[in-house]
């Protein structure tokens, strides 16, 4: 069974994808960056803008019924290699406890120079 969820943002209709999908027992939350009402939050700041696109995600697991315990990957995409420290503080901050496998990558840009990171999330329904 899929199951998908849309968070009614605009560049979902747009584009056309969904803010998350569950296939299963496996949950994959599509790219989230720290855009809230769409307005880019936290400019210049790496460390909130990877907490508040990660609490979107996380807002979208929930929604399927799952929360960070069951998250088992994380990939975040940064503009700037020198924010490296402060997003992988932000995802500890969320995720020290749960330690999904993770990837970080130096990207060219995202689809607004303000944003500065986008991470996406993978979650397990199943038991562990």
């Amino acid at each position: 069974m899929i199951q998908r969820l849309s968070s009614g943002g605009p560049w979902e209709d747009e584009i056309g994808y969904s803010r998350a999908v569950m296939a299963g027992d496996l949950a994959m939350v599509s790219g989230c960056t720290a855009t809230v009402d769409g307005q880019v939050v936290h400019e210049d700041d790496p460390y909130e803008q990877t907490r508040t696109a990660f609490q979107i995600a996380l807002w979208s697991l929930e929604r399927l019924g799952l929360d960070s315990d069951a998250v088992v990957r994380t990939r975040m995409y940064i503009t700037r290699a020198a924010d490296s420290a402060e997003v992988g503080r932000a995802h500890a901050s969320l995720f020290k406890d749960v330690r999904p496998a993770a990837s970080m990558l130096v990207v060219a840009g995202l689809i607004d120079p303000r944003m500065l990171v986008e991470v996406e999330v993978e979650a397990y329904r199943g038991t562990s």
